[in-house]
């Protein structure tokens, strides 16, 4: 006895050992210590933009992302075009199949690999056979009934099985985190698409009083040419003058339906059913806006954690090449009944059963295992670099975004003192207008001069909305518990 149970605590501590040799079978998958940088550009970040329009943004630094952020634009119609096109879009609803069906595929697997497998099984048959010559010429004819039972095991002692569920699990994660990068982009694309149409409509209408007060200039002249009080080259200024704007006009017609179509389309409806231009007076600028410290953003980013995913998956890969080059054995057995007739088969005469037992050693594929193996680690290689590559990236797009938002404030205030001093002086020279103090050529003279300066008010105006959008797409995802908390409910 005492034999006996040494033997078996010999057996375990063996089969242990070889559960533990099967972790180190291939990298771990964790992945590469990346740089915290101070400040994400070039630049140390600072606190705040310069005020523009009476707006000042902070950059809360060490904030979390928002999960809902174009919810703080405080506009109840871009809520609800998100929120439209987050229910109908059908590139999300194909996403989000995808994603289920890998799933089930991982399911299966598991299944396949972890559990034994049992079948059920029945014939019934009614053959010929040749006689014997010796025995006489007769054929023998004959009929075979059998049911069993089959099962059947294979024992993965080196990981080969687990380590193809692992990756094959994390290659389900990718899926799943870019999923949510889908959702997000088309959150993101939705109030881009929004915010470039009001942008749009709002300069299509400044063109046009424009093109109404070129036009009003160009008769004006006409008639003064007509009476010889101005030249002929001054009238073919106005006329080319008018002609220039109103060959604009179009351009900018043509921008505002195509952002409409596609945002239309965004949201899940045929171009003809594109909702109206919002107000770009109705879209408020967020003054808080989270900047998230590096080491939160490598976890935030979907991109990032699907790099990470990958990057797991590849590590499992290496594993499972380096296990398929050692034994395996598997297990099986059936039992059932059988016989010649039914009542033989059904009867205690009529039993039969199986087991037994096979190992397989790898001895020589011509070099296939060892190719498979090496093809395996340039991957996880490549794969390390390509997660390198993706925070690079993504802290670039923050440090990018981060300038366009400063500089954009910059430019806006600039413009917004422009267009205020040529509102000023266009509605002192209307007065005077009405007062018959100046004529009428100059007061249209400086309504053109203000509505030039709105229209670069305007284009400011848009770039810092759509830079404060991308900002926030930046930042990524909340934890965890937020963002399942507050993510939208996709149509299935």
């Amino acid at each position: 006895m005492n034999r006996l149970s040494m033997t078996r605590t010999t057996f375990s501590v063996a089969i242990a050992c070889v559960f533990a040799s099967a972790c180190s079978f291939g990298p771990n998958g964790n992945p590469p210590a990346m740089p915290e940088p101070a400040h994400y550009g070039a630049d140390a970040q600072p606190a705040q933009t310069v005020p523009a329009q009476g707006v000042t943004q902070q950059f809360v630094v060490g904030a979390k992302a928002v999960p809902q952020w174009w919810r703080t634009f405080q506009s109840d119609e871009l809520n609800a075009l998100v929120d439209e096109g987050l229910r109908n879009s059908p590139t999300l609803a194909a996403a989000d199949k995808s994603l289920t069906a890998a799933r089930e595929q991982l399911r299966a697997q598991v299944g396949s690999n972890m559990l034994p497998t049992i079948d059920a099984g029945g014939q019934a048959a009614r053959q010929r056979a040749l006689a014997i010559p010796e025995i006489g010429p007769n054929t023998f004819l004959y009929n075979t009934f059998v049911g069993q039972l089959q099962a059947q095991y294979t024992f993965d002692i080196f990981g080969a099985a687990r380590l193809a569920d692992a990756a094959l699990a994390s290659r389900v994660n990718v899926q799943a985190y870019q999923f949510d990068a889908a959702r997000r982009a088309l959150a993101a694309n939705i109030v881009a698409a929004a915010i470039s149409a009001a942008m749009l409509d709002a300069q299509v209408q400044t063109t046009e009083r424009l093109v109404t007060l070129a036009n009003e200039q160009a008769r004006d002249t006409q008639r003064r040419y007509d009476l010889g009080a101005v030249s002929h080259s001054d009238l073919l200024s106005a006329q080319q003058n008018a002609a220039s704007l109103a060959a604009s006009l179009p351009v900018a017609r043509q921008q505002l339906l195509t952002t409409r179509h596609a945002l239309a389309v965004l949201l899940g409806r045929t171009p003809d059913a594109a909702p109206p231009p919002l107000d770009l007076a109705s879209l408020h600028v967020p003054e808080q806006v989270p900047v998230s410290v590096p080491s939160d953003l490598l976890k935030a980013r979907p991109d990032i954690q699907a790099a990470d995913a990958t990057l797991k998956a590849a590590a499992a890969d290496v594993g499972v090449a380096t296990a398929q080059m050692f034994p395996s054995i598997t297990l099986s057995a059936s039992m059932g009944k059988g016989g010649f007739s039914w009542p033989v088969a059904l009867s205690g005469a009529g039993a039969i059963w199986s087991i037994g037992a096979s190992i397989t050693q790898p001895i020589f594929h011509g070099g296939a295992l060892f190719a498979q193996r090496r093809a395996a680690v340039a991957s996880y290689e490549a794969a390390t670099s390509q997660y390198k590559q993706t925070v690079l990236a993504a802290f670039q797009n923050v440090a990018d975004t981060l300038a366009s938002l400063e500089h954009d404030a910059q430019s806006l205030d600039a413009a917004n003192v422009a267009a205020r001093a040529a509102r000023q002086a266009f509605d002192e020279t209307a007065a005077r207008y009405r007062l018959g103090a100046v004529p009428v050529a100059a007061s249209r003279s400086s309504e053109q001069q203000f509505r030039n300066a709105r229209l670069d008010e305007i284009r400011y105006t848009g770039a810092r909305l759509n830079d404060t959008a991308a900002l926030f797409q930046a930042m990524g995802n909340p934890p965890a518990e937020e963002a399942q908390a507050a993510a939208p409910v996709v149509a299935r």
